[in-house]
């Protein structure tokens, strides 16, 4: 047994494990890195980046199919689907390189290729090495949960671990679950021509706005994914290309491939964390403000956290751990100001609170400003006006915002910043947006804010009268 003492051992090389060890590393700590299967995590691997580059290889195909539109002869694309799972790898490889073992040993980093398991509060063994830490962080991420559908093990169905190594076009694809991975999967496979059936137990989309959701489930169907909310898989059967499920509609639902999109759990099962003292549930490591465990000396960051699972949450949480457990400055994690996006088309973007939120929240203390993208020139200009923004104000500080709409998932990063410094509405109005663009959408927003204020207002009238008739 290899015996090392450390400063700092992070458990997991996805996006948030790789932030801590790089920035304590570069910092002068000596760091220990744990992965157990690929580096780069999920979101390189599984998520993220492969999905991003399915949907844009699904983006050309729709691109070409609706082309007539800007007088265009439009064609039926001849989508080759294992080509376009190569280009996914391609993605993937050449990302692959910037979270590489070679590159963070370059940082002095000891990469330790072996799953850990705790034999003490500040101790774990990683097949034959055995790290004692000053401080541990805990980035193992998350999985795709599979739930108890009666037959679901007996039949072969893929995840979003599975499902980018599949090079055989589905014929018709069930899909069930009906948040960002389910829908984002659904229009890049309906758009690449395949068959796709979507099951949600609820309504598509239950986190957010329901306006925003209903917007982008409607342009789903037309374009030809059968979403069924409300309706649930009650048994699944078949063999590999001829599936089946049965619902609570009394529907049976028959398809080539079954994917399952469901949600996530936590990957903590093989960290023995009773041995080290730590308290956790099914959700994920409890912690408190500051990402610490009921072990002092262990930190719990991302997914298997327990909170939001997005890549830039995880992230988000490194810079909160550099602060706290190499320079002991105080540092807590908030929500209020982190955004997330499904990639479906159109997009959809949150930050802060929704609509609702912010009205159970703040009664009838909050204003709703809004801006539609179809008085948008940019978007008028490239055939993109289904969408709008919807901005939640409390007091002139805006407290949420909703976007659905084309490129929403780069426009939230503009309020993202405004909630991250409690920004005012005013700030938004002495913007200078280049024109046409569409993130002047935003700069709208805030004048919709002071419009009634400036025009309706009797009193603003009167003065500019009164200087009107002192001007010579």
């Amino acid at each position: 047994m290899k015996h090392i003492k450390t400063d700092l051992l992070v458990v997991g090389a996805g996006s948030g494990g790789l932030s801590v060890a790089a920035g304590a590393a570069q910092m002068g700590a000596k760091v220990v890195l744990l992965e157990r299967g690929k580096m780069g995590g999920d979101c390189l691997n599984y998520g993220c980046v492969p999905s991003k580059a399915l949907i844009a290889s699904a983006a050309r195909a729709h691109q070409m199919a609706t082309a007539d539109a800007f007088g265009i002869k439009a064609v039926k694309p001849e989508v080759d689907y294992a080509a376009v799972k190569k280009r996914v790898a391609e993605v993937i490889a050449t990302i692959a390189p910037h979270d590489s073992q070679e590159r963070f040993e370059g940082f002095g980093i000891t990469v330790v290729r072996e799953e850990g398991r705790f034999v003490g509060a500040n101790r774990m063994i990683a097949g034959e090495t055995e790290i004692e830490a000053r401080r541990i962080v805990l980035a193992t991420g998350s999985r795709p949960a599979v739930p108890p559908i009666p037959g679901i093990e007996d039949v072969p169905y893929l995840t979003n671990e599975t499902l980018f190594d599949l090079q055989e076009k589905p014929e018709h694809l069930i899909i069930i679950g009906g948040g960002p991975i389910g829908l984002e999967m659904a229009q890049a496979h309906v758009r690449l021509g395949c068959q796709v059936t979507v099951l949600e137990a609820g309504g598509v989309l239950a986190r957010e706005d329901r306006d925003a959701a209903s917007l982008v489930a409607e342009t789903l169907r037309e374009e030809g994914v059968d979403i069924q909310e409300y309706t649930s898989a009650l048994r699944i059967g078949g063999a590999a290309g001829d599936l089946w499920v049965e619902t609570n509609t009394a529907h049976k639902i028959e398809g080539t491939h079954l994917l399952i999109a469901a949600g996530r759990q936590p990957n903590i099962e093989s960290l023995n964390l009773s041995e080290a003292g730590i308290d956790f549930s099914k959700t994920g490591i409890t912690v408190d403000e500051g990402l610490r465990t009921s072990n002092r000396k262990v930190y719990a960051i991302g997914d298997v956290a327990g909170g939001m699972q997005f890549t830039h949450v995880a992230g988000y949480h490194a810079g909160i751990i550099i602060r706290s457990s190499l320079l002991s400055l105080p540092a807590k994690a908030k929500t209020s100001h982190i955004p997330r996006a499904t990639y479906t088309a159109p997009e959809l973007a949150q930050i802060g609170m929704t609509e609702d939120e912010a009205r159970h929240a703040h009664g009838d203390d909050i204003e709703v400003v809004r801006f539609d993208y179809d008085g948008n020139d940019r978007a008028i200009a490239t055939g993109r006006t289904a969408g709008w923004i919807k901005v939640m104000v409390r007091k002139g500080r805006p407290i949420g915002a909703t976007i659905v709409g084309p490129d929403a998932g780069e426009i939230i990063n503009l309020w993202a910043m405004v909630l991250a410094n409690g920004l005012k509405m005013s700030h938004l109005t002495n913007m200078v947006s280049p024109y046409p663009t569409m993130g002047e959408i935003s700069k709208r927003a805030a004048g919709n804010y002071f419009s009634p204020r400036l025009f309706d207002n009797e009193i603003v009238k009167y003065v500019v009268r009164a200087v009107q008739a002192l001007l010579p």
